[in-house]
């Protein structure tokens, strides 16, 4: 399918989603960071092909192993399948920005082609992604990150199964749990206190997710600041939690002193 097929399908889907978005954004109870989420967003054909795309051993993607996270990365969309490029650009298509800008109220949105810290996603068993909030910044440190939005594909994903995306409050003491549940499509804002992470997958399967992100040029409380990727423990961590908040200041540091931050490397080059 056409990557126009897509974005026609994903902005007349997000249309008659849009009572059920502006309800989800404006209330996001258990939490302060704002988001909502469609089910069924594309024909189960196009889903079916885009998990099928994806190499069950996640060969040639990038592996991030650390008491972070653990999971396994790619940007690099020419070495599989062309529906994960035609997905994946179809969310940062003009006509699918405006439609998420019209119902988000956010203004001055962008895509990022590079997919700088987007693009393919792999968990598997025992995988997971400890509580953060997103580096502030795109890779060039020009605009600052709005929206995380997230698509999956993996079949017959359950609650039981972990792998599933969660919302903080900002103490960090309760989520709000999203099923990654196949032809899902959550979308969050990304700011100074929008913690969320991914919780332990429990099953031998294959966790399978397109990410994108946009950004603006005016930073989401219309006030300059820059803060690198920043991680917690989960409340029943306690020593993480020490280690983190350490590992975070050093980070900062590091970053603010050096200009230099992580996954520019893993930038998609072509960015097309």
């Amino acid at each position: 399918m056409q990557r126009a097929e897509i974005v026609g399908l994903i902005v007349d889907r997000l249309e008659n989603q849009h009572r059920h978005i502006e309800t989800m954004w404006d209330r996001h109870p258990g939490t302060n960071t704002r988001y909502f989420y469609v089910d069924d967003l594309l024909p189960e054909a196009i889903v079916d092909e885009a998990y099928k795309a994806f190499p069950r051993d996640a060969d040639g993607f990038f592996s991030k192993d650390s008491f972070r996270e653990k999971k396994r990365i790619s940007a690099q969309l020419d070495h599989y399948a062309p529906i994960l490029s035609e997905l994946t650009y179809a969310l940062q298509d003009r006509a699918v920005i405006s439609k998420v800008a019209e119902l988000t109220g956010m203004a001055g949105l962008e895509p990022d082609p590079s997919l700088y810290a987007g693009g393919l996603s792999m968990m598997f068993q025992d995988d997971f992604l400890n509580p953060h909030i997103d580096n502030s910044h795109d890779a060039k440190r020009d605009r600052y990150r709005r929206l995380n939005l997230l698509y999956y594909v993996s079949p017959d994903w359950k609650l039981e199964n972990g792998g599933n995306f969660e919302l903080w409050n900002e103490e960090r003491t309760v989520p709000v749990t999203i099923v990654s549940k196949r032809n899902r499509f959550p979308v969050m804002e990304t700011n100074k206190t929008s913690w969320h992470s991914v919780n332990k997958v429990n099953v031998a399967a294959p966790r399978c997710c397109v990410s994108n992100y946009y950004f603006s040029k005016v930073s989401p409380d219309q006030t300059k600041y820059f803060h690198v990727t920043s991680y917690d423990g989960r409340p029943d961590e306690p020593v993480k939690k020490i280690v983190t908040a350490a590992d975070n200041v050093l980070r900062q540091a590091v970053s603010s002193t050096l200009k230099i931050g992580r996954g520019k490397s893993n930038v998609n080059k072509d960015g097309s």
